[in-house]
Formats: C-alpha cells, sequence, structure tokens
C-alpha cells in the first residue's frame, strides 16, 4: 500500500501534550500521531463507539443498579475541584 505524508504544525502546549500521551503510551511522537490518525480513520472503530453510546443510553440506568456505579474517569472529573 502506497504511503502519504501529512504535515501539521502546532503549538508548544499542543505538542507538549502530544508528547505526554505518546511517552505515557510508549511510543515517540510520530508513532502516537500515526496511530490517533488511523484509530480517527477506522469506521469499524466509530461504529463501535457510536453502538458503546447506544447501550448505554438504553441500559445504562439497568446496567448501573445490577453491577454498580463504575468510579468517574479522568475526562469526567477534569477541570473539578476536589
Amino acid at each position: 500500500m502506497a504511503k502519504r505524508q501529512i504535515n501539521v504544525r502546532v503549538d508548544e502546549d499542543v505538542y507538549a501534550a502530544i508528547e505526554e500521551r505518546a511517552a505515557a503510551a510508549g511510543m515517540d511522537v510520530p508513532d502516537y500521531a500515526r496511530q490517533v490518525l488511523a484509530d480517527e480513520g477506522n469506521d469499524l472503530r466509530h461504529r463501535f463507539l457510536d453502538a458503546g453510546d447506544h447501550f448505554t443510553e438504553e441500559w445504562g440506568e439497568h446496567f448501573a443498579e445490577r453491577f454498580g456505579h463504575p468510579a468517574p474517569t479522568r475526562h469526567e472529573t477534569r477541570g473539578k475541584a476536589a
């Protein structure tokens, strides 16, 4: 398969955040960026995430009653005072 190149400019803060996430994933920045872009271009992944949203809307309350409520994720607690 032929490879195509994408050049993207980001400001220093964005790059630092990407670099931090890449390191946490055990990857260098180009490999991490390649993986993120590949994930975004993956239709099957998006269909899976949409199905998860649908499940949560339809069955979330019943699931929580049966199995308990999960702890909030980092995303849900970001920016909230402790």
